[in-house]
């Protein structure tokens, strides 16, 4: 592959635009500057800055967000801001796109890619993949909501009692709280039905994925292979 098709593919510009960014001396790789933009280049595992800034190539991108208050999972937000102002620019270039999405006011695991088949199965409601949260309530939670919440409690416009795939008080006004469905707004749907109110919303983890404890708020990172098979890890053994 060429030096500017593998920039292409990686979001960097229309393929003029990075022939450009390589003959500016923009491009390094092993810390040597690249001038010429048709240099043969091994794409697997090719490690490269632009900018200064370290990349290494791959052919999809799999991402996790620590996604804060006060962003909409959008390119083209109504109030607030997109959590694409919290990400590299190439990503956007390279349609990066959420799996399904947090309200603006829920906070924690965001997963995005550009691998249209993952975005699919890990956004389907028919495929049941677990999500658990951290719910925080208005008002005091008790033995009483976490078991109207497992029988399961009524949705307008559900034909049939919607439940929890598993719920556990963890504090006065706090649930740890897995669904499997990912219908519009349904947890904080789920506490109301049940006679309480979210006060607040996190998600901890997708899949077998946990958000991890040493990604800050606002910050992401790539999926490695080991991020890969343990949010794969629950079709083995499911919960």
């Amino acid at each position: 592959m060429t030096l500017e098709r593998l920039l292409h593919s990686q979001g960097f510009g229309t393929r003029r635009e990075c022939r450009a960014l390589v003959r500016s001396g923009a491009v390094a790789i092993a810390g040597c500057k690249l001038d010429d933009p048709f240099a043969a280049i091994d794409p697997e595992g090719a490690a490269f800055s632009v900018r200064g800034e370290p990349w290494r190539y791959r052919a999809q991108a799999y991402v996790m967000l620590h996604k804060p208050v006060g962003y909409e999972c959008s390119r083209e937000p109504r109030v607030h801001r997109s959590v694409f102002e919290l990400l590299p620019a190439p990503f956007a270039r390279r349609n990066v796109q959420p799996v399904g999405r947090l309200d603006q006011d829920t906070t924690g695991l965001l997963l995005l890619s550009d691998d249209g088949q993952f975005i699919h199965k890990w956004s389907s409601g028919r495929k049941r993949i677990p999500k658990t949260y951290a719910v925080t309530t208005a008002e005091a939670a008790d033995a009483a909501l976490v078991e109207r919440l497992l029988a399961g409690v009524d949705l307008h416009d559900e034909p049939a009692p919607i439940r929890a795939a598993a719920c556990r008080l963890t504090g006065e006004r706090a649930l740890a709280l897995t669904i499997t469905e990912g219908k519009y707004h349904q947890v904080k749907r789920m506490i109301a039905a049940a006679g309480n109110a979210v006060a607040a919303l996190h998600r901890l983890s997708v899949g077998g994925l946990e958000l991890p404890a040493d990604l800050p708020p606002g910050e992401w990172r790539w999926l490695e292979a080991d991020d890969l098979r343990r949010l794969e890890a629950w079709e083995k053994d499911p919960a």
